[in-house]
């Protein structure tokens, strides 16, 4: 029978649906045929494929020839499609034998030499061969990302012709090996932050419990300090962190690059970055700044230059950890559990409250800034600290070397583990009745609680984050119960609210 079933893979988001290639040849004027909805680049393929199997020596069937991409009502896209195409096409004519198809997966782009190229998003490819219990053929290129999935088998080649000796028992093909280059340079160290000793603290408390947090002061206070070494205090990646960070990595336009495996991502766009550029989208959705931000820090500098529609589509993601983007033709969902870390100045020119008394701005002007950034985002941030300026003596005199972010990170470690081992997760992404369970509070606490929201005016959403924040200042005092100090300490980082 002249028909071969090859297996590959597709791209939806951060999934990797499973596709089955169907060759068919049958008699009748020569030609080729593409069906189950492929878009240019997958059209195109039968032009490549054609030539790399002459190239390569191979026969192209005269006949009429029929491939079909299933499921049918799956869009597929990119050239990844090239190889498993091309070994359907020599199955089916007999050129190859159909006997191992079976127990692989191939993906690949084909130069018209016979050559392959690497392809976009392996790393989702690979997680899903290894769950179906079979094999996985990539470009050369690829094999390193690949092989990060643990127990998977990645096969890897750089010609058409490898493949097919392969399959014909001619020659192996080699397993694919895990190749991590050096780690990157040294993160910034927290012992660089002289003075700040709140910011300091309120930067260990949200690291422990992956708490956002908002900074507000002057410029050079060093706020982009702070935030730029919040990386380097927070815990180590584990496996399935790290897996879901890469995926993310490798289906962006950027790729993956392996010197970050293991390296919690730091994202800063510039405040004139696009809705579409923070949560992601297009017409093939891809990840944004929040989603490669996943198990890492998103720092936005001057909130309030970020356009307020913009800022408004952080919402649902801070609450959820996950963004779906829909479009007319498909939807995607990619995950976002991110740290929000952001920066503003307390007023248009940047120095109101400064000691030299420089800031000329009208309360109506300051109020307009501010309101750039709406209640309910301000809402969903659970730590808002005031950065002020630094005293000129503690510029000019030696001052002993503050706590260095290896000194900080083991605090943290402690007390996320001191967490986990009590809820199984941070305190951030503790649910409301989980709140109820593991914050609990005595009579003088919650009387505490209760005058601060009657103050302050809090909603029940912040209520339940002042709850998570002094429960990570607990973990990080390793005490089992939350009591008014803890309390107290957490409603001061409401500068917002209590302004």
């Amino acid at each position: 029978m002249s028909l071969a079933v090859v297996h590959c893979r597709a791209a939806v988001g951060i999934d990797a649906p499973l596709v089955t290639v169907e060759v068919h040849l049958a008699n009748g004027l020569p030609s080729l045929s593409i069906v189950g909805l492929p878009e240019a680049a997958v059209k195109e393929s039968k032009d490549r494929v054609r030539g790399a199997l002459l190239t390569s020596q191979f026969e192209f069937p005269a006949r009429r020839i029929t491939i079909n991409l299933a499921p049918a009502d799956l869009p597929k896209e990119g050239g990844r499609f090239d190889l498993p195409i091309a070994l359907g096409i020599l199955a089916a004519s007999g050129q190859l034998p159909k006997d191992k198809l079976a127990h692989c997966e191939f993906a690949g782009e084909l130069a018209l030499s016979g050559e392959l190229r690497p392809i976009r998003g392996v790393l989702p490819m690979a997680l899903q061969t290894r769950n179906a219990g079979r094999a996985l053929v990539v470009p050369q290129q690829n094999g390193a990302e690949a092989a990060l999935v643990e127990n998977s088998t990645v096969l890897v080649a750089s010609h058409l012709l490898q493949v097919c000796a392969h399959l014909a028992d001619r020659e192996q093909l080699s397993l694919a090996t895990v190749d991590i280059p050096p780690s990157p340079a040294e993160q910034p160290d927290l012992a660089e932050v002289l003075g700040q000793h709140q910011a300091r603290r309120a930067l260990e408390i949200a690291a422990a419990g992956a708490h956002s947090m908002l900074m507000s002061g002057p410029p050079g206070t060093g706020k982009t300090m702070l935030a730029s070494r919040l990386p380097g205090i927070l815990p180590p990646m584990d496996e399935q962190e790290a897996i879901e960070s890469a995926a993310l990595a490798s289906i962006s336009d950027a790729g993956f690059d392996r010197s970050l495996w293991k390296v919690r991502a730091f994202r800063s766009p510039h405040h004139t970055a696009s809705a579409v550029a923070l949560v992601g989208g297009g017409s093939h959705p891809r990840p944004g700044e929040i989603s490669l931000a996943h198990h890492g820090v998103l720092f936005l500098d001057e909130l309030p230059e970020f356009d307020r529609k913009v800022l408004e589509v952080l919402r649902e993601p801070l609450e959820s950890g996950c963004i779906t983007i829909s479009r007319a033709a498909r939807q995607a969902e990619f995950p976002a559990r991110f740290q929000l870390i952001a920066a503003m100045n307390p007023c248009p020119c940047g120095y109101l409250g400064h000691p030299n008394g420089r800031c000329h701005c009208t309360s109506e002007q300051v109020a307009r800034y501010r309101a750039r950034i709406s209640g309910p985002l301000l809402d969903r941030i659970d730590l808002h600290i005031e950065v002020p300026s630094l005293p000129r003596e503690l510029l000019n005199t030696h001052q002993p070397a503050p706590e260095s972010s290896e000194t900080v990170r083991t605090r943290v470690i402690a007390a996320r583990e001191f967490a986990l081992s009590r809820q199984g997760k941070a305190n951030s992404a503790l649910g409301n009745r989980e709140v109820e369970r593991f914050c609990k509070l005595g009579d003088a606490e919650r009387r505490l609680l209760e005058q601060a929201i009657d103050r302050l005016g809090l909603s029940a959403r912040a209520y339940h984050r002042l709850l998570r924040v002094a429960r990570t200042i607990a973990d990080l005092g390793t005490a089992q119960k939350i009591n008014s100090a803890h309390i107290a300490e957490a409603i001061g980082y409401r500068k917002i609210d209590r302004q």
